[in-house]
């Protein structure tokens, strides 16, 4: 199956339209069974498009997960959770579950946050690097192999153990939304879009996922 691919002019339309389609995720996920789950990645991008989703979210009725996580000291600039908190909108309620990665027992503690997910995530963000890397799925770590739990710990990648959901939960997610930005994606983009296995992105499933790139990660 093919991905869903809109291409918009920049980064910053990018992260409008992912407004957008998060805020109708959330409204019919909602309306479906009373609450939106939604597990959200690093990076610049996202947290531009919390910017745009001021005023359009039932916050209260909002619970996010992580997908990944640097094993960082709480509040320290690697962690994701530190630009998520100061991303959502002032007087956001919503229920964040943050990846405990301050626990003495990483595995234990993953183990934990696995047990803590819905049976489905209603939308999982991700990101691509350049490397075809998502979540903190890199390439030739062993946690891209793992099939029977649904949040694993990593090597080290850029000085940094991480927390990271596996392929299981990303799997079966309602839906999936991809947001790539930059020319530095154009090679990673191409082969996501091929369905290319041989980078971590490419594992994910194509079902019931968009990809919303903007002119220069789409190469145009």
């Amino acid at each position: 199956m093919a991905l869903q691919l809109e291409v918009l002019p920049d980064a910053d339309a990018v992260a409008e339209r992912g407004a957008e389609y998060v805020a109708a995720q959330a409204k019919a996920a909602i309306e479906d069974h009373g609450r939106f789950t939604f597990a959200v990645s690093g990076g610049h991008t996202p947290w531009a498009m919390f910017a745009h989703l001021t005023g359009r979210m039932p916050w209260e009725r909002v619970s996010i997960y992580q997908v990944d996580e640097r094993v960082a000291p709480d509040g320290d600039p690697d962690r994701n959770l530190t630009h998520l908190r100061a991303s959502l909108p002032p007087g956001a309620a919503a229920d964040v579950h943050a990846m405990p990665v301050g626990a003495p027992d990483l595995e234990a503690a993953a183990a934990a946050y696995d047990s803590s997910l819905p049976d489905r995530l209603d939308l999982v963000h991700l990101g691509l690097g350049p490397d075809g890397h998502t979540a903190s799925l890199v390439p030739g770590d062993p946690v891209l192999d793992v099939t029977d739990r649904g949040v694993a710990v990593t090597g080290e990648y850029q000085a940094r153990r991480r927390m990271t959901l596996t392929y299981p939960t990303l799997n079966r997610a309602r839906q999936i939304l991809w947001l790539v930005t930059g020319e530095d994606k154009v090679d990673a983009l191409s082969r996501l879009r091929a369905g290319d296995e041989s980078i971590p992105g490419g594992r994910v499933s194509a079902a019931n996922a968009l990809v919303l790139a903007d002119a220069a990660a789409a190469g145009r």
